[in-house]
């Protein structure tokens, strides 16, 4: 069995007329600000990919997806999350289960990490069930309680295949 933990933060901008959603999970979801990121700004997705490097001793994400490499722009996390699972299972191991936590004080994540968990799972190739998604705040505590930012600590534990 291996374990790896990610963390990930991205902080808040204005949000551009035609941007009104950020990216969370594989899921989009209103919000009046944008993440500010290189790719889509997921940064459940960012932490995860990290956990699971992290697992199999591949380095992090900005090693397989760095931020100076221009083809990295804007990209789908999703991308990058299916890209790390190929990892993974190359080396020899597939997901046990998958623990995420979001630190945000907004926007509220309840109504959302039940498909959060559906689209990590079905880009994971497993089942929702292996995969939980909790969001809690800080309390107005700090950067994340002053609603700069989101950032989310992700665990897994892999299994040999």
């Amino acid at each position: 069995m291996r374990i790896g933990h990610g963390y990930d933060v991205h902080a808040f901008a204005d949000a551009s007329e035609e941007n009104s959603a950020i990216m969370l999970g594989g899921v989009s979801i209103p919000h009046a600000r944008r993440l500010l990121a290189h790719s889509d700004g997921d940064v459940v997705l960012h932490a995860l990919c990290d956990a699971m490097l992290g697992a199999i001793a591949a380095g992090d994400i900005g090693v397989h997806f760095p931020d100076t490499d221009a083809a990295n722009a804007g990209v789908d996390s999703r991308v990058l999350l299916r890209h790390c699972a190929g990892l993974v299972s190359e080396a020899g191991y597939r997901l046990q289960n998958a623990d995420i936590t979001i630190i945000a004080q907004a926007p509220k994540m309840a109504p959302h990490t039940a498909a959060m968990c559906r689209t990590i799972a079905a880009d994971l190739g497993t089942e929702s069930s292996r995969v939980s998604v909790k969001a809690t705040t800080t309390e107005r505590l700090g950067y994340i309680g002053r609603g700069e930012g989101v950032a989310v600590h992700a665990l897994v534990l892999l299994e040999p295949q």
